[in-house]
């Protein structure tokens, strides 16, 4: 009987716990590359909305790829479209690894997976509305072999 009770208080407590929590206001949309052979014209994106603008916003570029990708770093042209504008481009150098410490990012056998702030200064959306972007790879190989997959994630921070 003593043990039921327990039981039954521990689960209690973990949905009380769970459930309090304040949510984290979160987009991420990842694309998965054909073949894990990005070809230079491919691109993935994606859109999102914005509907607080007094707030800031980090981005991360996430990126899927297997052990086998012979290089530490991609060079990536990330595209960023306001309601009613056009896209804007910005040229990143994503470190993936470093050679004494390996990959970073998480792993799991072969795949490793890594989120990389692209923005240093957190991102104000200045227009509320559907935003849309785009992520092409740079790099002289086409196709890119051993890339899974790439996309966006745009966190909420905190107020301006």
């Amino acid at each position: 009987m003593t043990r039921l009770i327990f039981n039954t208080g521990v689960s209690t407590l973990l949905c009380i716990v769970l459930f309090s929590c304040t949510q984290v206001d979160v987009f991420e949309k990842n694309t998965n590359i054909p073949g894990h052979n990005w070809k230079s014209d491919f691109t993935a994106g994606g859109s999102f909305d914005i509907k607080d603008t007094t707030v800031i916003y980090n981005m991360f570029v996430v990126l899927r790829h297997t052990d086998a990708y012979k290089y530490e770093n991609i060079w990536l042209n990330v595209g960023l479209q306001a309601p009613g504008d056009s896209m804007r481009y910005t040229r990143y150098n994503v470190q993936l690894a470093k050679g004494a410490t390996g990959w970073e990012g998480k792993g799991m056998d072969d795949i490793w997976e890594i989120r990389k702030l692209v923005e240093t200064n957190s991102q104000a959306f200045k227009k509320k509305g559907v935003w849309n972007f785009s992520i092409n790879q740079l790099m002289r190989d086409n196709p890119l072999p051993h890339m899974m997959s790439a996309g966006l994630r745009v966190e909420k921070t905190a107020l301006k």
